[in-house]
């Protein structure tokens, strides 16, 4: 039901360079670019980043990327700590979410948790 996310972040240039990287191995890569936003998906732009502006100091928010499969996930946390994220979780089955459950979550260049999930059964 997801059709687009935004997210304002502090470095601009750190979160570009961490979301291509990371996001490569979801199939993701940047699909239009301008000095104040940078859009990407798949097909469509449905992952948007905006640079902060002003004092606000911006509040932690939560992206869940759908991964086809657990080796994806894998790939997702692997290429998430090669750029130097904080890992929250590392990937494993969340059984209180529900059985196939397959999710890794770290932190991005500006604290937001960000997870690969994966429904599939193995």
């Amino acid at each position: 039901m997801l059709n687009h996310i935004g997210v304002h972040v502090r470095n601009f240039d750190a979160s570009r360079v961490f979301y291509d990287v990371v996001l490569a191995t979801l199939g993701g890569r940047r699909l239009l670019e301008s000095p104040t936003q940078v859009g990407y998906g798949t097909n469509t732009p449905d992952f948007w980043l905006y640079p902060l502006s002003g004092a606000d100091e911006g509040v932690e928010v939560h992206i869940a990327f759908t991964a086809p499969d657990r080796a994806t996930v894998w790939a997702f946390h692997d290429a998430a700590v090669a750029a130097g994220a904080e890992v929250l979780h590392a990937p494993r089955i969340w059984p209180e979410y529900h059985p196939n459950y397959f999710g890794a979550f770290v932190r991005d260049p500006d604290g937001n948790n960000v997870e690969a999930v994966c429904h599939e059964p193995e």
